[in-house]
């Protein structure tokens, strides 16, 4: 089959690999109708996530087609249109059975990887480095799904491919981003980062309460759609001074919640910019943290900083005493893939919202190495590029 590898930081290359089979009884394989772009794949790209290997087929966000299932798969059948969450969670553990997903104990194939850097393993995830259990990606025609009846979900009839693909993963991490910000009636919750997580999370911030959305970026094309398709207020990070704007546009009270959409390759201003990535060129930080320090600074008192941007390292100059003097509440993690699905297909089904909008280019898996460029570069307007292998 075809798929879309990595063969080094920013190469990506389209080759013929073997087919994927029914490893496990679990099973099930797929046949990849749509794969979306992510911007978590980038910081593969750039090679900020180790224990990549060239051939790894990458890609995490998808819909497909049932065409083969493991002796022990109940839940599904052969021509089953489904939609996949990008954790993988073997259904069993303490931390499945609480519905935290992305903490699995015993989906990653690879947890000493993990237990090294981190103290313990999480999840595995789909086309995510060996560090995360070294799976297949869906960047190809076909994938095997391990746990294929914890992690696939039959798509309702007359929902559109183009509507449900970011079910997969854009709109359940989105909707987690907001729930751990315990939204209440009257709250105003600022979203760092308006590419599909982003605009997810604003969108999601309404269906759970928030009477008031911020949205900040520095691309016009994305905070436009912020504005309207996400009935956010929006600004522009390298025309205002982000933290004076909030205090002014919350009374000086400042924001309740506070979500980083964006994560380890945060873009900023001034020497903050040039700071951060010269800790991170000669490694004495993995990831450049500037949304997580607005954040924190621009959160009210008392109030929560929801992060699910990734981050996959250490941090220079995180301001700790800000964060414990005004007794913030963090939450943060990978999304809980399984939990959230199942009802945010339900919100799609019902018309409530259409992520659709955030499809902007559909290519063919041939054209995978210039849909990322695309993607990184935010060329054309592109918010998402969806291939169709």
């Amino acid at each position: 089959m075809k798929a879309l590898c990595w063969n080094g930081i920013n190469d990506l290359r389209v080759e013929r690999v073997p087919d994927p089979s029914i490893l496990n009884p679990r099973d099930a394989i797929v046949r990849v109708i749509m794969s979306s772009v992510c911007g978590s794949d980038l910081h593969l790209l750039d090679g900020y996530v180790p224990t990549m290997r060239a051939g790894d087929i990458i890609g995490h966000e998808f819909i497909g087609e049932v065409v083969d299932v493991g002796s022990e798969v109940k839940k599904l059948k052969k021509g089953n249109r489904v939609v996949v969450g990008s954790i993988i969670g073997c259904g069993g553990c303490s931390f499945c059975q609480n519905e935290e997903w992305s903490l699995c104990d015993n989906s990653n194939t690879n947890p000493e990887l993990l237990e090294k850097t981190y103290g313990y393993s999480g999840a595995g995830i789909f086309g995510y480095s060996h560090a995360f259990g070294g799976y297949a990606g869906s960047h190809a025609e076909l994938i095997r799904v391990p746990y294929a009846d914890n992690g696939c979900f039959v798509v309702p009839e007359g929902v559109s491919d183009e509507s449900v693909v970011f079910v997969s993963d854009a709109f359940p991490t989105g909707y987690m981003a907001a729930d751990m910000c315990g939204i209440e009636p009257g709250d105003t919750v600022v979203v760092w980062g308006a590419g599909g997580v982003g605009q997810m999370a604003m969108r999601s911030a309404y269906l759970l309460g928030a009477e008031r959305v911020i949205a900040i970026d520095r691309f016009k094309d994305r905070l436009a759609v912020a504005s309207t398709q996400g009935r956010a207020e929006v600004l522009n990070y390298e025309e205002v001074d982000v933290l004076e704007a909030l205090r002014e546009l919350t009374g000086g009270r400042g924001p309740d919640r506070c979500i980083d959409a964006v994560g380890m390759e945060a873009h900023t201003t001034g020497v903050e910019q040039y700071y951060d990535r010269a800790k991170q060129a000669v490694r004495l930080q993995t990831d450049r943290p500037a949304v997580l320090r607005q954040a924190i600074m621009a959160c009210r008192k008392g109030g929560t900083v929801s992060v699910v941007g990734v981050y996959g390292g250490l941090i220079d100059k995180f301001p700790m005493g800000a964060a414990m003097n005004k007794a913030l509440t963090f939450r943060m993690g990978q999304m809980f893939a399984q939990k959230y699905i199942p009802r945010l297909l339900e919100v799609v089904a019902r018309g409530e919202v259409d992520p659709a909008y955030l499809l902007t280019h559909k290519w063919s898996l041939e054209q995978g190495p210039e849909g990322y460029q695309m993607f990184k570069e935010k060329t054309d307007n592109c918010m998402r590029v969806v291939f169709t292998p």
